[in-house]
């Protein structure tokens, strides 16, 4: 039997406002244990929490950019249960009218496009973070009241791969949006896995499990393709797909058995009762729209259609909008699109890479990679003396003309100055010309090294063939 993949994701992504969605402890990341938390974090009585603009703004990008219905009525719920991360024993949330509805996100998957549709986003506080030991478990409540969106898609994806698609596509949004640094390995971007398989053609959901504690994208695809051959081998083996809870066991690459899920937790919303509903202006709602930056997708169009850069590049470009930046800045000063596109996912990425670095942890500037393409482009330096001007501008940061004229590097490109060296250069090396005459073609290559080592170097490879060839065949006629 043959069966299909039914697989929804719940995305949490904590926003990067100053402070927390209600309280005003500031938001952080790897700060000292419980030093970034006030008193209404920790749910202490008679305190009142204040709803932050901030993140409600971020919420509405996100929202416009996932194309979806905006509920300009805000309303917030309290869901009810106590962990001991929620130290109010109640989560300030949206249940019934989340400020988003009914969205989509386009991927693409060996070449074929998919859209995904989402059903909500709402808005919410996080929790605080707990360290579990053998006989004990520690609290860290920084983490506590920073702004969250729960994303929640149809359960309309059809494998792994779509979905590691999907996520990558959405964290693109959350780095364009400018709302979050989305580091799933620092928890500020997380996602929760439901996923069921039934028979082809079947119109009813199977059993589903949810798998939890995710922390990569990769992790997420490979545990959806465990899941569901395990969920495929006892159905096969005629048993039945049991209702729990798992997590993704790096070492095994296996789902394993967190708890069992019975039906439906009674959560017990109502509506929150100290924050009222907030009807928000329509033209406020709509200037977050318009003031939107260009979104990864539009990007590659343009690079492709109007730079001339080939889908692939384009699509590498904007898979980071860091690296995307930093060309849109260069092109402001060097419009030789490809040569800067060439650069940046080359020599710079490669630096990057080496040195686990980003691209705003180096001393390049923009302003500084245009320059120095421009002077492979005008002829002042080689593409082999431009790597070394490039390793000078990432270590010293120094402009490129300076490091030019230091090091000595300006190429020589005047006709009539290569021209006397070549003449002279020809005159001590007779014996080259006849070998020319004889149709040695080594003999230019010996001559071209003369030149280049007559002038240190400096003598611009392209114009020096060019005139070595003419005053070759004026000395041989």
């Amino acid at each position: 039997m043959n069966f299909e993949q039914v697989i929804g994701l719940e995305v949490h992504c904590e926003l990067k406002t100053h402070s927390k969605m209600f309280s005003a402890a500031p938001v952080t990341f790897g700060e000292d244990v419980n030093t970034m938390v006030n008193e209404v974090d920790l749910g202490m009585t008679g305190t009142m929490p204040v709803l932050n603009k901030r993140g409600v703004e971020f919420a509405i990008r996100v929202c416009h950019a996932l194309h979806m219905e905006i509920d300009e009525l805000l309303c917030f719920d309290r869901k009810n249960y106590y962990y001991s991360d929620l130290p109010k024993g109640f989560q300030i949330t949206q249940d019934k009218r989340p400020i988003g509805r009914n969205g989509y996100l386009d991927i693409e998957v060996d070449g074929e496009v998919t859209r995904v549709e989402i059903e909500r986003l709402h808005m919410e506080e996080d929790t605080a973070k707990q360290f579990h030991f053998d006989d004990y478990s520690l609290i860290d409540y920084n983490r506590a009241g920073i702004p969250l969106i729960e994303i929640v898609t149809r359960p309309n994806i059809g494998n792994g791969a779509q979905a590691a698609a999907y996520l990558e596509k959405l964290r693109q949004v959350f780095l364009y949006t400018d709302v979050s640094d989305a580091k799933m390995e620092e928890g500020s971007m997380r996602c929760d896995v439901n996923i069921s398989i039934r028979p082809f053609g079947s119109e009813e959901f199977g059993i589903r499990t949810e798998i939890k504690n995710l922390n990569s994208i990769s992790n997420v695809q490979k545990a959806i393709e465990f899941e569901a051959m395990r969920q495929e081998k006892v159905l096969i083996q005629g048993g039945e797909v049991k209702q729990e809870t798992r997590r993704f066991d790096e070492d095994s690459k296996e789902t394993v058995v967190m708890r069992a899920k019975g039906d439906a937790v009674d959560y017990k919303y109502y509506t929150e009762p100290n924050i009222l509903p907030i009807r928000l202006d329509h033209q406020w709602v709509m200037q977050i729209k318009d003031e939107l930056p260009m979104m990864a997708d539009e990007r590659a169009k343009l690079y492709i259609e109007k730079h001339g850069l080939p889908q692939t590049d384009a699509n590498i470009l904007v898979a980071s909008k860091d690296i995307s930046d930093f060309y849109e800045e260069t092109i402001q000063t060097c419009q030789e699109y490809k040569l800067v596109c060439n650069w940046l996912l080359g020599e710079v990425q490669a630096y990057l890479n080496k040195e686990n670095l980003t691209i705003q942890q180096t001393k390049l500037t923009p302003a500084y990679l245009g320059k120095m393409i421009s002077f492979i482009q005008d002829g002042t330096i080689s593409s082999k003396q431009a790597k070394k001007v490039f390793e000078c501008l990432m270590s010293e940061g120094k402009d490129p003309e300076v490091i030019i004229e230091e090091k000595g590097m300006k190429q020589i490109s005047d006709p009539t100055t290569l021209t006397n060296i070549i003449n002279e250069v020809l005159d001590a090396n007779e014996q080259s010309i006849q070998d020319y005459a004889a149709g040695k073609d080594r003999a230019v290559g010996f001559l071209v090294g003369q030149i280049m080592k007559k002038t240190g170097g400096q003598a611009n490879p392209k114009v020096t063939n060019q005139i070595l060839i003419q005053l070759l065949k004026a000395r041989v006629q």
